[in-house]
This record gives structure tokens, C-alpha cells and sequence, in this order.
């Protein structure tokens, strides 16, 4: 069978992704897309298809706020992950939909982390600075 073809890179990566990550109702999947100005979060459970949080800078809340494109995405990382532990969520299984991991997708994660949801057993704490060897180290 032959693979699809795309218009981009993007799109491939995002196909290739599809057939390991899937959203459970334990483990919901945090899906990210950013455009050119804005970044959009949402928590999405695909056993039942529904949306358990989202966020964005869309929001009334940004429209005054003062930072970087990458700050945006951290702040909107933090109220998706915030809105996700309202909803009753305590693990996720992030989907970079096709986008590399740096700068503003990154950083959507980075928040997730910090709240603890995205922390998987054997992996660095949240608080870590996620040098393997180092923790090993400390719990030997």
C-alpha cells in the first residue's frame, strides 16, 4: 500500500504521529496547534470524542497581555493544564500535531509538566532539570 501524499512536511510528520498517539479516557491526548499569531491548546478524549479543556490566546484574557509569543504559549499551557485538573484529568499524552518540538510548542509542554500532568512513571519529576544520570545518582 502505497503512503499518502502531502502538501508538507508538517502534515506527514502529523500522519506518521496519528498511529501512536491516541487520547484515552485515562490518559486524554493534549493537542497543540500554533499559527502564525496564536496558539491553541485543547484536551481531547478520543474514546468518546469530546473536548475536555482548551485554551488559547484568543481568549479574553490575553488581549492585554504584555510578552512574547513564547510567553503567550506558556501562560496558555498553564490555563489548558489548569482546566484539565478542573475536569477530573491527572495524566495526558501530549500530540505536537506535527510541529517540531522548540520555541512555543515546547513551551505549552513545559507548562503541562509543571502542573504534573504530563510526568510519566521512571521519567524526571517536574521539578527536575531532566538529567537522567543525575537522578539515578540521587536515588541510588
Amino acid at each position: 500500500m502505497l503512503t499518502p501524499r502531502f502538501s508538507n512536511r508538517r502534515q506527514h510528520r502529523k500522519y506518521r504521529l496519528r498511529f501512536s498517539i491516541r487520547g484515552t479516557t485515562d490518559r486524554p491526548r493534549l493537542s497543540v496547534f500554533r499559527s502564525a499569531k496564536h496558539i491553541y491548546a485543547q484536551v481531547i478524549d478520543d474514546d468518546s470524542g469530546r473536548t475536555l479543556a482548551q485554551a488559547s490566546t484568543l481568549e479574553e484574557g490575553f488581549k492585554a497581555f504584555d510578552g512574547d509569543k513564547t510567553a503567550a504559549a506558556n501562560k496558555v499551557g498553564e490555563l489548558v493544564a489548569d482546566r484539565a485538573i478542573a475536569a477530573g484529568v491527572s495524566k495526558l499524552v501530549f500530540d505536537r500535531n506535527g510541529f517540531k518540538y522548540t520555541g512555543r510548542i515546547a513551551a505549552v509542554s513545559k507548562a503541562a509538566h509543571a502542573k504534573g500532568l504530563l510526568t510519566k512513571d521512571g521519567h524526571a519529576p517536574a521539578g527536575d532539570n531532566g538529567d537522567a544520570a543525575a537522578s539515578l545518582a540521587n536515588q541510588e
